[in-house]
């Protein structure tokens, strides 16, 4: 896990909601959706909800609390390209706003999964196959012992 750069994406994310609440053009132009009364209240949820994870991400404990925030960021992203690429006026709308969603699903994913594991792993060594690779020299008759 990256906590950093899940820090950023979380503080990104609330940053960007709280703007959506306060200009809800932000969203819904480039989604090309009316500026109507009807649009601004079906985007405030969503607004909200970006604020509320992106807080979650930023302030959660590292462990358990940080990756359930980020597990919720990640669900959001992709339920909003599925719902976006659905619903949008226009292919170029819908490919766009996929290709956003997506993209920082995409990145919350790889800064959750793909931080070091371990101390060895930081160190550029393989996680599973060094684990796999201690416990054989251990166990070898001709092995000595360090202790």
């Amino acid at each position: 896990m990256r906590t950093g750069l899940l820090r950023a994406i979380g503080a990104t994310t609330a940053v960007y909601g709280v703007a959506v609440t306060r200009r809800p053009r932000l969203l819904g132009a480039p989604s090309g959706l009316p500026d109507t009364a009807a649009v601004r209240v079906c985007l405030a949820p969503l607004a909200w909800r970006d604020a509320a994870c992106g807080l979650a991400m930023l302030l959660a404990p590292e462990g358990a609390a940080l990756r359930t925030a980020t597990l919720l960021r990640i669900a959001a992203d992709f339920g909003d390209a599925v719902l976006l690429g659905r619903s949008l006026p226009g292919p170029a709308r819908r490919a766009g706003a996929v290709a956003v969603s997506v993209g920082w699903g995409a990145l919350s994913c790889a800064a959750l999964w793909g931080g070091a594991r371990d101390q060895d792993e930081r160190a550029g060594l393989p996680w599973p196959l060094l684990r796999r690779r201690r416990a054989v020299l251990r166990s070898h008759p001709f092995t000595v012992s360090r202790s």
